[in-house]
């Protein structure tokens, strides 16, 4: 699998690249590999944010592999513990994920780049879920793309298959920046994921468990939530030696020095 699935590390940062020619599809074995990748990520405290990419011009991920599929690989087998992709249904992935998207996000690739925190796409990328025309569901990106978007532009999409371009997807908030080509959307990727990799770790945490869990709940219910410390990461937040950390820092008007505890 080493040679589907790259690692780099370096300054806090983990770099995950899908390689998988022609169209870097994912089968279940790589599903796997990628969620047990993300799981390690997740709980490795010296990882502060990851990247996710993949080689080649013409594809960023095409999504479930149909080959796979037609050798024998069930639509609703085994994907891993962090289901399709090994990130749309990771338990507790708390730390900030940046996808660098160059090339076509198809179906699932384009639920994959879905998963991800911040997502930048070169000018070249094209996002679509074609499964309609399969006659089957883009099951994640239906219960995602219409609270990313217009709901009657994710119904479009979700609808008829059409393409979407890089400017479009930004233009909807889809994409956080579309860049020239490859090479700058990676040198944008790290800037960024280095940036988060020197924040407060425990924080972003708060973030996206409170993010996740105002996404089913009314506003108050959500605020209570918070207020009441009844999430795990705000309550470790506000008892933490970061989040004394940031006062003193600023009293001090100094740069904070986080310590994720």
């Amino acid at each position: 699998m080493n040679d589907v699935l790259q690692t780099r590390t370096e300054d806090g940062v983990l770099e995950v690249t899908l390689d998988r020619p022609p169209a870097n599809a994912i089968d279940l074995a790589t599903s796997r590999e990628m969620g047990r990748i993300f799981a390690a990520f997740r709980d490795d405290a010296d990882l502060r944010a990851a990247i996710v990419r993949t080689e080649g011009d013409k594809f960023f991920c095409a999504g479930w592999d149909l080959k796979a599929a037609a050798a024998g690989d069930a639509v609703d087998g085994d994907y891993g513990v962090g289901g399709f992709g090994g990130l749309q249904e990771l338990p507790g992935l708390n730390k900030p994920v940046v996808a660098a998207v160059h090339g076509m996000a198809v179906g699932g690739g384009f639920e994959l780049a879905l998963s991800c925190d911040l997502v930048y796409a070169s000018d070249a990328s094209r996002f679509g879920l074609p499964e309609i025309n399969a006659g089957t569901l883009a099951d994640a990106a239906t219960i995602k793309l219409p609270k990313r978007m217009p709901y009657h532009v994710a119904m479009e999409l979700l609808l008829t298959g059409r393409w979407m371009s890089a400017a479009e997807a930004a233009r909807w908030g889809v994409v956080n920046e579309v860049l020239p080509d490859e090479e700058t959307v990676r040198a944008r990727a790290w800037e960024t994921a280095r940036l988060l990799a020197s924040g407060p770790p425990l924080v972003f945490a708060a973030i996206k468990e409170t993010a996740r869990a105002a996404e089913s709940l009314r506003f108050q219910e959500a605020m209570d939530l918070v207020t009441n410390s009844e999430l795990q990461t705000v309550a470790r937040l506000y008892t933490s030696e970061d989040n004394l950390e940031g006062f003193r820092a600023f009293a001090e008007k100094r740069k904070p020095v986080w310590k994720g505890r």
